[in-house]
């Protein structure tokens, strides 16, 4: 056990608890047991979020979990603090789901009736945006935004697509046509979209599956963005799957049973997130598993921007 997990122990009064170490994504993540309580441990990322982004998306989720959202509740350490730095490492406590991921990105869905749980996919994502628009954050909540700047701009959130180094003369012509024509179609349209709070990454791993419930963890890319672009998310990784368009009608109807949707340009959005990991990848090529999960990408890029420009060139866009 760290140096930095023994402190938060005993920050959080929990010295005499079971360890384990569950998540190395992001963040180090650990399952902490202690007298029948389960909780979750974070050691943040370095360098990711500022103090100020991570008290708001702990604020956020105690918004929204008191809104019955099913999201993770924060925990105050003894001395009242949601967040505490530890030898330069950011560390909180959360509440912890039971249940099961819905599956994993290279193993598949793990359920028995897919499209249900797509069904309550979408409604237990609607429910988000609608308890997120009924709260007021407060004057100093910050989270990074995935706007038309934070996708397409010169410094977009997960660095500039267009120039990841596997790109080969082809592909680079393809993503810089997709970033003229996705800016220029989302320029002329952003005004009228559904746009607030949104979870940003509701893939399989981050949505647990409880029986009939379906509750939602990691928030760490959560921020101000469009709501498609979370419909998007839920889908991408998705696209190969056999019923895929069966689960992706079902996420659709569920997201309508709780609140209205266009998904009209919805094929903008899973192009717009296709790129997006071909820019998050560059600064982990070096990573275990990175040159892999790099080719996976750009190949999934390549079908979902070109769906994307052809249909704009045949709408005369």
């Amino acid at each position: 056990m760290s140096a930095v997990v023994q402190q938060a122990l005993k920050l959080w009064g929990l010295e005499a608890a079971t360890v384990s170490l569950i998540a190395t994504r992001e963040n180090h993540v650990y399952r902490v047991n202690r007298e029948g309580e389960t909780y979750a441990l974070r050691l943040h990322r370095q360098g990711l979020h500022s103090n100020a982004a991570l008290q708001s998306e702990l604020q956020w989720l105690a918004a929204i979990g008191a809104g019955g959202v099913g999201v993770p509740s924060p925990i105050a350490a003894k001395d009242g603090r949601f967040l505490q730095t530890i030898d330069g490492v950011q560390v909180d406590v959360l509440t912890w789901l039971s249940g099961r991921p819905l599956g994993a990105t290279t193993q598949g869905i793990d359920h028995p009736d897919r499209t249900s749980v797509f069904r309550a996919l979408g409604q237990e994502m609607a429910r988000l945006h609608t308890v997120s628009d009924a709260w007021t954050p407060s004057a100093d909540f910050a989270r990074w935004s995935w706007d038309r700047a934070g996708l397409l701009g010169d410094a977009p959130l997960w660095d500039r697509f267009w120039e990841n180094p596997s790109l080969n003369v082809t592909d680079r012509a393809l993503f810089a046509n997709f970033r003229f024509t996705a800016n220029r179609d989302l320029e002329r349209l952003e005004t009228t979209l559904d746009y607030g709070l949104i979870h940003a990454d509701l893939v399989r791993e981050n949505v647990m599956v409880d029986g009939d419930h379906v509750r939602f963890i990691d928030f760490d890319d959560a921020g101000f963005g469009f709501r498609l672009f979370d419909v998007a998310t839920a889908l991408i990784k998705n696209l190969d799957e056999p019923d895929y368009p069966d689960l992706k009608a079902a996420l659709l109807a569920g997201y309508r049973a709780e609140r209205p949707l266009d998904p009209s340009l919805l094929d903008l959005f899973m192009a717009l997130r296709a790129a997006t990991y071909v820019g998050w990848i560059i600064s982990r090529l070096d990573e275990e598993g990175g040159h892999a999960r790099n080719t996976r990408f750009i190949k999934t890029a390549r079908t979902v921007l070109t769906k994307y420009l052809n249909r704009s060139t045949q709408s005369g866009g």
